[in-house]
């Protein structure tokens, strides 16, 4: 059941929630608690019951490993609690390495070895690199003492919850399960409805305006790359820009439709994105793009490795293994471990030009507008030279827009445009570029979108910074990027009055007409 659906939208959130608060006023939270995890069972089970088998297998195994666990610990059985653990990570790496890397590791195999292996194609499980990763954070901080759970429906609901079971964002025990037991969250909150059907339109305008909108000119780039055909510098620029913008508002408006949801239950999922393509740096982008991942990967992943505590060498392998393994947590193919490896490469040039600038003292900069723009454009155009191999399906494929994006196959303009250009055009055919037939609506459109979305990108407030009246922490608390504060804050902040009302308003509705088409969202595929 997709969140931009009528079924979802006009059947199942508002049952859901409905019958949710009456059995929380009519009889008590406990049964309210109970029935909310059985719809989010039906949620995640209504693109296939079958996957319903696996999620359950799951829950039942690492319910009975974290409570073990933390049985032991408690009457000081640590060895015992830390082979438990161990098991428990074993099971789910595994249970995640099996549905998510059989084939790959299969099919690299035959082409190393030359062998013939044949095995029946496995279907991957909705979520499962979400849900996996939720419950592996539960085993450890339940083997350090953060966390306990002995309610099994309690911890159901915490892994199925469905606003965020899906694609995120990634949530811990302790900030989640606590706000169900509140009492206020028993009865609905007229604030926390208003502010999560406010949040949850936003969500619902990136994707179906923005993202999906914008789709239509990435995707014929990267099919077109797939054929092997020499792409040239303006289109192989304007797919690779049109992706990038695409993924960005379709992750981001599913992180809002969550986090509207959820709040609708008067619960507060984290951000998961805070304005993260306005990052003067590699190191900033990570703490602003799907910050619940990027909080995984350091908490269980980086800092388990070592972090930073041996040394600036093993420092900067721990960080490129960490990358390297939340780009194979996307996906099991050489493109995605590419675009993890670079991403490593990314931090480890970012965190050693930190050392130097320290070392020659050239902290000043960072406060000139020249250089900090600099340091924009660089971090920028590194993201989307790697979202060209996260969306490509083949390395080859990626090359060959990698190779128009630098100019290998040439510069062109469509004719129709070029003819336009009058004395100008004589200038650009001396300088190499040249014209071909058809394709200049597609041209113009595509740069259109492209602009258009920078400037929303760039200049306009986020969510966070919209709905700041209403949330617990400061929208600005990641960095100090670059037009971070947007145009117009405080015309743009939302507030309990007719014009706020209007403009939310008018924002849902312009986003349902897009319901006509089914779109899923892109992180589905994780």
């Amino acid at each position: 059941m997709l969140f931009n659906s009528y079924i979802f939208i006009f059947a199942f959130l508002p049952v859901t929630f409905i019958t949710y608060f009456l059995i929380a006023k009519y009889k008590n939270g406990e049964i309210a608690i109970n029935f909310l995890a059985l719809a989010s069972l039906f949620f995640y089970g209504w693109w296939n019951p079958l996957y319903l088998v696996l999620i359950l297998f799951s829950i039942v195994i690492n319910y009975l490993i974290g409570e073990t666990i933390v049985r032991r610990r408690k009457v000081g059985n640590i060895q015992q609690a830390k082979l438990l653990l161990i098991y428990g990570i074993i099971f789910n790496l595994g249970l995640l390495g099996y549905f998510k890397y059989t084939n790959f590791i299969i099919d690299v195999s035959n082409q190393l070895f030359g062998l013939d292996t044949q095995f029946s194609q496995i279907i991957l499980p909705l979520a499962i690199s979400f849900f996996t990763f939720q419950q592996l954070a539960y085993l450890i901080d339940s083997y350090k003492g953060i966390t306990e759970e002995f309610k099994f429906s309690h911890y159901v609901l915490f892994v199925s919850f469905f606003p965020q079971l899906i694609a995120g964002p990634i949530v811990h025990h302790k900030e989640m399960l606590p706000q169900f037991m509140q009492l206020d969250n028993l009865k609905p909150q007229l604030e926390s409805v208003m502010v999560g059907i406010t949040i949850f339109s936003l969500g619902l305008f990136k994707k179906l305006v923005l993202a999906d909108g914008v789709a239509q000119y990435a995707s014929p780039v990267f099919n077109t790359a797939l054929t092997g055909e020499p792409i040239s510098f303006f289109v192989a620029w304007g797919g690779a820009l049109a992706y990038t913008f695409q993924l960005y508002f379709d992750f981001s408006g599913y992180s809002d439709m969550a986090i509207g949801i959820a709040r609708m239950f008067g619960i507060r999922l984290p951000i998961n994105f805070a304005s993260p393509y306005k990052s003067l740096s590699i190191i900033e982008f990570w703490r602003r793009w799907h910050m619940t991942l990027s909080r995984f990967l350091r908490d269980y992943v980086y800092f388990a490795l070592g972090g930073n505590r041996k040394g600036n060498a093993r420092r900067y392998i721990n960080l490129f293994t960490t990358m390297l393994l939340g780009g194979l947590w996307h996906g099991a193919g050489w493109t995605f471990m590419l675009w993890g490896g670079l991403h490593g490469c990314y931090l480890m040039i970012n965190h050693a030009w930190k050392f130097i600038e320290k070392q020659a003292k050239l902290e000043f900069l960072q406060g000139k507008r020249l250089w900090r723009g600099f340091c924009w454009l660089v971090t920028f155009v590194a993201v989307i030279n790697a979202w060209v191999l996260f969306r490509a399906t083949t390395l080859s494929s990626a090359m060959a827009i990698l190779k128009g994006m630098y100019g290998f196959n040439g510069i062109a303009i469509p004719n129709a445009i070029f003819a336009r250009l009058g004395s100008i055009a004589n200038t650009l055919t001396e300088l190499g570029i040249s014209s071909y037939i058809g394709g200049g609506v597609q041209f113009i459109f595509t740069y259109l979108w492209v602009l258009g979305l920078l400037f929303v990108v760039m200049f306009m407030p986020n969510t966070q910074q919209i709905m700041k009246l209403f949330s617990d922490s400061s929208p600005l608390e990641q960095g100090n990027a670059i037009f971070d504060k947007g145009i117009f804050p405080n015309f743009f902040s939302f507030r309990f009055n007719g014009f706020s009302a209007f403009i939310m308003a008018f924002t849902l509705v312009i986003a349902l007409f897009g319901l006509t088409r089914v779109s899923e969202f892109l992180y589905f595929q994780f």
